[in-house]
């Protein structure tokens, strides 16, 4: 006697079960979202699709399926065992429910038509002596559905403020993420020492390579010293000539030596505001 597959063997790979065992297990992991359009929209899901998946009408695609695991902490046997079954991962923090509808998948979700990947020069006024000015380099990348940023403080600027200039103290981290009007970006040096909020904005009316803003310090109100000042950044991708051309240059700079077209956007003479 030949063998058969058993029943529940059939039912395992079975399309349309394993369309409705999905479809339950979205409806369960969405419940506790009080809206399903903002849910879809932190997800970057068209509603209708979302609709589809509930209804256990069709199976997203992989890099969709990633998303989804992500967002509600759980992995792909989200298609193959019921809720109720499956261990809830650790979540994301930015993925967080507590978090829901605030972070999550739009603010992160930073396309690189609008921020590329690459190494980019920046400008600001120095914090400590506001008749200097700081020219820096700093690496955007992505991993994981995220944008980060990398970089190092300029040995001459800790020097003069008495501090290590050993290159794990100089390097700061950050993540960018999107906001209505531009991009965010909470940058901090390692274990919190020291951390920063940026805001960039592409400029539109003279090169498209640059994006101008301002940054501030998470420090307490002293005498002396200043908290904001504007910044500019200027795209310069992955031309090692220019990068290795440019890292010459930066460090802190006088005022004749910002570059005319990021003077022209930061504005010199009028103050922060």
């Amino acid at each position: 006697m030949t063998d058969t597959p058993s029943r529940q063997g059939d039912t395992q790979t079975d399309p349309a079960r394993l369309r409705a065992i999905f479809g339950e297990n979205l409806r369960m992991l969405s419940a506790e979202y009080p809206s399903v359009a903002g849910m879809c929209r932190d997800l970057g899901i068209n509603r209708t699709q979302f609709n589809r998946y509930l209804s256990g009408e069709s199976f997203p695609r992989p890099d969709v399926l990633h998303r989804i695991c992500q967002f509600f902490g759980t992995d792909a046997r989200i298609l193959l065992e019921r809720a109720s079954g499956l261990s809830r991962a650790s979540y994301d923090l930015l993925g967080h429910p507590a978090l829901a509808g605030f972070f999550g998948g739009a603010p992160i979700g930073v396309p690189k038509e609008i921020f590329p990947n690459g190494v980019y020069r920046f400008v600001r006024r120095s914090f400590i002596d506001e008749e200097m000015f700081v020219m820096g380099l700093v690496l955007i990348h992505r991993e994981d559905g995220y944008t980060f940023l990398r970089g190092y403080e300029p040995r001459e600027a800790l020097r003069k403020q008495g501090l290590s200039t050993a290159p794990r103290d100089r390097e700061y981290r950050g993540i960018v993420m999107r906001q209505e009007e531009g991009l965010m970006m909470i940058v901090t040096h390692r274990n919190s020492m020291a951390c920063s909020f940026n805001f960039l904005a592409q400029d539109t009316s003279f090169q498209r390579n640059l994006w101008e803003g301002y940054v501030t310090r998470t420090v307490r109100e002293r005498v002396s010293g200043i908290r904001a000042a504007r910044m500019v950044y200027e795209h310069l991708g992955d031309d090692m000539t220019t990068i290795i051309a440019t890292a010459r240059t930066t460090g802190l700079i006088a005022r004749e030596a910002v570059p005319p077209f990021h003077a022209r956007l930061l504005r010199l003479d009028q103050p922060f505001r």
